[in-house]
């Protein structure tokens, strides 16, 4: 495997930037020049977007993400938010009702192609360019482009003068190009949900009123003019004054920042490479917020263990008032909040650094691998910085089972902005992504589940993976295959259930008859409890699967023969009398999303004759 290395000084980091071999993917260098004007809530801007070709493929179109033309009455964000039958309680109508001064809009003054302006047409969200000059395969173009926009009052994500107070949360701000991959072009329009951007480097230098206090995805390149908390000495501005705040964010996919001039600035150190940016006004819950600052240090500790290094120098964690969402570097959060919920909100938007910031998947397509990989390693976190005895994965399991059972589920492969309920894409996108991941632990094993999410970020960060790109790096890692897995669980809506369905003594020996009763196949865990204290794992093997687990949860493990999938029951025997048998659970570490556990234990199974009976041990 050949990797581009790319040595950047500004961080003092080396990182991978070239795709696979087999994958290419486009690159983006990013300049801009904003002045703000926080009377109007308005700004203007000059971008110069140097874009890399590195397909092979001629380009005879781009196309813009205008995200701030959402906050229109009648635009699709708009009216989805009123049609669809659960809308967030944070949209719902509130788009309609927005007056002139307090929609939010992005206009394009003028766009050029290498010094030559173009064509171009604005629809809804999108901008559409016809080129001038065709973009060739591994060719370079410069796109000089001059914008104006207006802040929207704070409806969802991005916006001003939120109901926390804080002035500007500047998210989906600026004309960004769209992504082009080996799939075509991604000009989705937004209607309030998921993201997808071109790996590149920002330098954006935004000029405001100096009262404010900014922060930002990157680097401040000018710290000793600006003060406000990046500097020990504090530097005086006078009324009316402004100043100029420039940035740098080398290798990501978006820039956001934020405003106010209320914020509290504290940095922590995770490391010597590492240091925390927490940003606050002082007036919301400042007790919580320092308390939750060395839960935030132990967190990227843990997920730096666990899941590979965060490789950036500096992290931000800013009260932006609406939630939380995740961007590169950064992120904005809800700081009203006690400090349980705000380390849960901290915890999650901060490790999506490692599943969407750095492992880029298309998240629009594949939401699962985002919020559902967080959502599973938030859980293993909290459960370290709260200690508890319960499962930490079992909330997320218990989520999926109700949406399961209540007809209302979408396969996982339902784009982020088609699902037909907000119910549907939450607990799909974050609690089944959740328990894909956790059961995956149960069909490979928790250690080679470790060991291939651990591969899986060293070879895929700075990239744009795929479902199968991960299904590859988890199938060397295991020598299991999994297409199976991927095929039913992701791409469909079938439901595990297996059942013990009849227990029978057999001359000193015990007869077990197991069931499939719901249409997702799953190699079998069957521990068995006997009355002299000790336990047994007989483990059934899917045939499908091609192998088995190496994972030893109990002293002893009985292989048996593997079961085909089309086969709906399973006999096996076991070599004691049935008067020494306390028990026989399939599953007790409750990691296979069985949707009934109900029928998983005996002494409850009902009697009935086996159809399949397994003949030998290997």
């Amino acid at each position: 495997m050949k990797f581009k290395l790319i040595a950047l000084l500004l961080t003092g980091i080396v990182l991978q930037v070239s795709a696979q071999n087999d994958r290419w993917q486009q690159r983006a260098k990013y300049q801009m020049d904003v002045e703000f004007d926080a009377v109007k809530h308005q700004y203007k801007g000059t971008q110069k977007l140097v874009y890399s070709n590195n397909s092979p493929d001629t380009l005879n179109k781009v196309f813009y993400h205008l995200y701030l033309n959402a906050f229109q009455p009648g635009s699709q964000m708009d009216v989805r938010s009123r049609s669809i039958s659960d809308p967030d309680p944070r949209v719902k109508d509130r788009i309609s009702k927005l007056s002139l001064s307090e929609i939010g809009y992005e206009k394009i003054i003028s766009l050029k192609q290498n010094g030559k302006s173009l064509k171009y047409e604005v629809v809804g969200t999108i901008l559409e360019v016809t080129l001038n000059e065709k973009i060739l395969p591994k060719t370079q173009h410069t796109f000089d482009l001059v914008f104006e926009g207006q802040v929207p009052v704070q409806i969802r994500r991005t916006g001003r003068d939120n109901d926390e107070g804080i002035a500007y949360s500047m998210a989906q701000w600026y004309p960004k190009m769209c992504e082009y991959d080996y799939e075509g072009w991604h000009s989705n329009p937004y209607i309030g949900r998921e993201f997808y951007g071109i790996w590149g480097d920002f330098d954006v230098k935004i000029t405001l009123d100096a009262s404010y206090v900014v922060a930002a995805t990157g680097y401040l390149q000018n710290p000793e003019k600006i003060g406000h908390g990046y500097t020990k000495e504090e530097v005086k501005h006078k009324p009316g004054d402004k100043l100029t705040w420039h940035f740098v964010a080398p290798e990501v996919h978006d820039f956001m920042w934020a405003a106010d001039r209320d914020y509290k600035h504290d940095i922590v150190k995770v490391d010597d490479n590492l240091d925390l940016h927490f940003f606050y006004q002082t007036d919301t819950l400042t007790e919580a917020w320092k308390a939750m600052e060395p839960l935030a240090v132990r967190s990227f500790k843990m997920m730096n263990d666990k899941f590979g290094r965060y490789p950036y120098k500096q992290y931000s964690i800013i009260q932006g008032g609406d939630g939380g969402m995740e961007y590169p570097m950064a992120t904005l959060i809800s700081g009203r909040q006690n400090l349980g919920s705000l380390v849960s909100v901290v915890v999650h938007e901060s490790i999506h650094s490692w599943f969407q910031m750095l492992l880029g998947t298309n998240e629009s397509k594949y939401s699962w691998m985002d919020e559902g990989f967080t959502t599973y390693a938030q859980n293993i976190v909290m459960a370290e910085l709260f200690p508890s005895r319960t499962d930490p994965q079992r909330s997320s399991a218990n989520s999926y089972r109700t949406l399961a059972k209540s007809g209302q589920e979408e396969p996982l492969t339902t784009h982020a902005d088609h699902f037909n309920t907000n119910k549907s894409y939450s607990i799909s996108s974050y609690y089944k992504g959740a328990v894909f991941l956790n059961q995956l632990g149960y069909i490979i094993g928790k250690n080679k589940l470790s060991s291939g999410m651990k591969r899986y970020f060293n070879e895929w960060k700075f990239k744009h993976p795929n479902p199968t790109d991960l299904k590859r790096i988890i199938e060397k890692e295991s020598g299991l295959e999994l297409d199976w897995y991927w095929e039913d669980f992701i791409g469909t809506t079938k439901t595990i259930d297996y059942g013990l369905k009849e227990v029978t003594a057999n001359g000193g020996k015990t007869d077990v008859v197991l069931q499939r009763v719901g249409q997702m196949p799953m190699p079998l865990d069957v521990v068995v409890s006997y009355r002299d204290g000790t336990q047994e794992n007989f483990y059934i093997p899917l045939e499908i699967m091609r192998g088995e687990k190496e994972e030893k949860l109990y002293s002893k493990t009985t292989l048996l023969p593997d079961w085909g999938w089309t086969y709906p029951e399973y006999a096996f025997t076991i070599g004691k009398d049935l008067s020494e048998i306390v028990r026989i659970v399939i599953d007790p570490s409750q990691r296979m999303a069985d949707i009934d556990p109900d029928n998983n234990a005996y002494p409850m199974a009902s009697k009935v004759v086996p159809r399949f009976k397994a003949e030998k041990t290997k």
